[in-house]
């Protein structure tokens, strides 16, 4: 696939370059309404339906289309004749009919288009999202001691992975690496003296160069208890031993994460609760008034987050369910008959779910409410909608059990940085296990590692994707584009309407055609 870039599209990343320029000089603050009423519930218990969300399955109302057209950020977009040329492109035109794409380069542009400038690179990370996201549910939960034991002991396995055939040696037998945890010097003097010591023998040569690594030893000796915790996580470790890069390189991730998630204040359960789903927290990284919304509402955003394709559609048709919000009778009777709506005939059977659930519905009938915050932030959750099945009740309940930290983190984007090592993690360590049950090769391997945030983001929807891959205009688009999709992304206005389901149609109807490239 070719990725010469034309003078054309030398063109588009010009004019591109200008508008992020003048979309930043333009007052952002008045592109949407500010975030509407607010309350709090304590969120109930129930089981998570996971599925995936299909762009078929975000139904748009009627009303949909006009009201993104209708946003002074559309406005602004599609008169001004610089965004008009680079949104008549093909290319564009092909990321735009791509919502879930589009939304996941908004949380990580970077990534994204640095992986398209190599169109190998990126068929063989698609090849590898595709066989991670089989073993996903499994892994997770196999590989959930690697960051349980991270938090609190981030250095010291950074030390330790520095070095991966000594990490893999303890991962083998950690129960007997354990004894080291009562003695900072004991661990040090056993490595400089490894021929002599049975667990280490074997791999005397990398045990002495771990004790010759004065930092590493450091820092190992600073927290012997690293040993003890990896103990107390033994399966998840000894799981990976075999693979001792793709062991190093998860253990790695997942210090990261957890540090990143000690510094700004996140407690381990906090930060086990939303490992699984970095996708999601990704994606609502970019919308502090999103994270804002799940804080004050969490009860109900986790009930409608145990139906993903019902909380597509409500997030892509705010103003439409904007009438629940002072009739919540209203709300139970249009899921449990949403079947008889030709318009919603897609998600039917997923408002029907919820409505059968009673613990879900009685949180929403507490606080419809909901309702109006959403409508009230409606282009932020628009946004959002293609990842609705990324955002667990367990994410939604975990960002309002800690609502004043994640609004922290929202409003200073620290969020979006710890969102991201928690993708790496996720990828890192699934590839560890896949390779580990010898389910992919070492290539795969490589793509993986070199490109984990990238990875995790296309494990949500590898179809759409590939999808994109086979199309060199929305790769050459995607890799000249940098800076000013970067500058897009970085302004959560921007970066949700870019993601909104009803962009590409809104752009359609604007009259922004293929033709109008030529």
């Amino acid at each position: 696939m070719a990725t010469a870039i034309s003078h054309k599209q030398k063109m588009y990343l010009t004019t591109a370059g200008v508008l992020a320029v003048g979309i930043a000089a333009y007052g952002l603050g008045r592109v949407y309404p500010p975030m509407g009423p607010s309350a709090g519930t304590v969120a109930p218990a129930q089981r998570y339906v996971s599925a995936q969300v299909s762009e078929a399955d975000v139904t748009l109302g009627d009303t949909a289309v006009p009201e993104l057209m209708q946003t002074d950020a559309f406005e602004l977009m599609v008169k001004d004749p610089q965004f008009r040329a680079l949104a008549a492109s093909p290319g564009f035109q092909s990321l735009a009919s791509q919502p879930q794409v589009m939304a996941a380069v908004m949380s990580n542009p970077q990534a994204y288009a640095s992986l398209a400038s190599n169109p190998q690179a990126y068929a063989g990370v698609v090849q590898a999202a595709q066989n991670l996201a089989s073993i996903a549910p499994a892994a997770r939960v196999q590989n959930a001691g690697l960051l349980q034991a991270a938090y609190g002991h981030s250095k010291a396995l950074v030390a330790l992975s520095g070095h991966p055939q000594v990490l893999a040696t303890v991962a083998a037998n950690p129960v007997a690496f354990a004894q080291y945890a009562a003695n900072a010097n004991s661990f040090q003097n056993a490595a400089a003296n490894a021929a002599s010591n049975q667990l280490m023998a074997a791999n005397a040569v990398a045990f002495r160069q771990l004790a010759a690594d004065r930092a590493a030893i450091l820092a190992i000796s600073a927290d012997p208890g690293v040993f003890k915790s990896i103990a107390a996580n033994a399966g998840s470790f000894k799981s990976l031993a075999g693979q001792q890069n793709g062991l190093a390189a998860a253990v790695k991730s997942a210090a990261a994460a957890a540090q990143l998630a000690a510094q700004a204040g996140v407690s381990q359960q906090a930060l086990l609760g939303v490992a699984a789903n970095a996708n999601g927290l990704a994606a609502i990284a970019g919308q502090p008034k999103a994270v804002n919304a799940v804080a004050s509402h969490q009860a109900a955003f986790s009930a409608l987050a145990g139906y993903p394709q019902a909380m597509a559609v409500v997030f892509a048709n705010a103003s439409q369910f904007k009438q629940y919000a002072t009739n919540a009778a209203a709300f139970s009777q249009f899921a449990a008959s949403a079947g008889n709506n030709a318009k919603f005939a897609n998600s039917a059977n997923s408002f029907r779910q919820l409505a059968n659930n009673a613990d879900a519905m009685r949180a929403i009938n507490a606080d419809p409410k909901v309702f109006a915050t959403i409508s009230a932030n409606s282009a932020s959750f628009a946004g959002l909608a293609n990842n609705a099945n990324q955002m667990s009740p367990k994410v939604m309940a975990t960002i309002g059990q800690n609502a004043s930290v994640f609004a922290n983190l929202a409003n200073n984007a620290q969020l979006a940085n710890w969102a991201r090592s928690l993708q790496a993690y996720n990828a890192t360590s699934l590839a560890a296990s896949a390779a580990a049950a010898g389910k992919i090769n070492a290539a795969t391997m490589q793509a993986v590692l070199s490109n984990p945030q990238a990875t995790a983001g296309m494990m949500a929807n590898p179809a759409a994707f590939a999808a994109v891959g086979r199309q060199s205009a929305a790769m050459a688009t995607l890799a000249s584009n940098q800076k000013a999709i970067a500058s897009l992304a970085a302004q959560p206005n921007m970066a949700a309407l870019l993601s909104n389901p009803s962009f590409a149609a809104g752009l359609n109807q604007a009259g922004l055609s293929q033709s109008q490239a030529n």
